[in-house]
């Protein structure tokens, strides 16, 4: 345990370099600081990796089932989408703002999130298919957060050229075109995998036999979340619709989905009290 909150620590801190050498890039151009922070992140993945092992060791098992293990791979998930969009153009201020997102998370896991065995005991004879509905659960999130970050981004961008106020971020930014195009293709991705979870989800409650589950409160809020980002495509398909009310709908869906999440402590599915 001892060990496992020192590769922690260690990981919080070289995140927080690698964040503070992209707050340097995304100031004032520093090519050099972008690479080092860039080294820092692929450092910072590697760690989390490690973590996650340890976990796995630690559990006996598949590190999946409870909000410390899922948290870690919503995490793992953003530093690998962070570092692929370091190789693409004007992607600084998107993977400077995943990175706080990042960076938040692990603090919160650190200091908020006990590490604790798994509580899915109650469900041991669909054991399989919770993992596969965590897993696309938490790469579901992790869509869904590169979506909401382009929504910010479009939503800053549009306001800066509304008043006509040009400056260094403005120029290093992706255009209105392409961060709606982003933020499509991300949504394209989080919102059917969010769908598969759920799929899954209502087959694990069909071999249990437990349909009164289908009352709780975390279903409704997936539901809504899910009627949301539905509308949101709906939307997008007609002509009558504008990049930034596009960018608004994501946000309040990805705001349903953060909320999914902290039902979880008083769900009857998991509650992941971390207890």
């Amino acid at each position: 345990m001892k060990f496992l909150s020192g590769a922690y620590d260690v990981l919080i801190s070289i995140y927080a370099l690698s964040l503070l050498f992209y707050f340097s890039d995304c100031i004032r151009r520093n090519r050099s600081a972008k690479r080092m922070g860039t080294g820092l992140l692929a450092l910072a993945s590697i760690l989390q990796i490690t973590v996650i092992a340890i976990r796995w060791l630690q559990a006996n098992g598949l590190p999946i089932f409870t909000r410390f293990d899922f948290l870690n791979w919503l995490t793992v998930s953003l530093v690998l989408i962070s570092l692929i969009m370091s190789f693409f153009q004007k992607s600084e201020y998107a993977i400077l703002l995943l990175g706080v997102i990042s960076f938040c998370i692990i603090v919160l896991n650190r200091f908020w999130m006990p590490v604790s065995d798994h509580v899915a005991g109650n469900w041991d004879g669909v054991r399989g298919l919770l993992v596969l509905h965590i897993t696309l659960a938490s790469l579901s999130f992790a869509a869904l957060t590169v979506a909401s970050v382009f929504a910010c981004m479009y939503l800053y961008l549009h306001r800066k050229l509304k008043v006509k106020k040009w400056d260094d971020t403005v120029r290093r930014l992706p255009s209105l075109e392409m961060i709606d195009k982003y933020t499509y293709s991300a949504m394209l991705i989080g919102v059917p995998l969010l769908i598969a979870s759920l799929i899954l989800a209502m087959l694990s409650l069909y071999e249990e036999k437990r349909w009164e589950l289908l009352l709780d409160l975390k279903v409704s809020s997936t539901l809504m979340a899910l009627a949301i980002y539905g509308w949101y495509f709906v939307r997008k398909r007609s002509s009558q619709h504008s990049g930034a009310m596009m960018a608004r709908w994501t946000l309040l869906g990805y705001a349903f989905t953060i909320l999914n999440f902290v039902l979880n402590s008083w769900s009857e599915f998991h509650r992941w009290t971390g207890a």
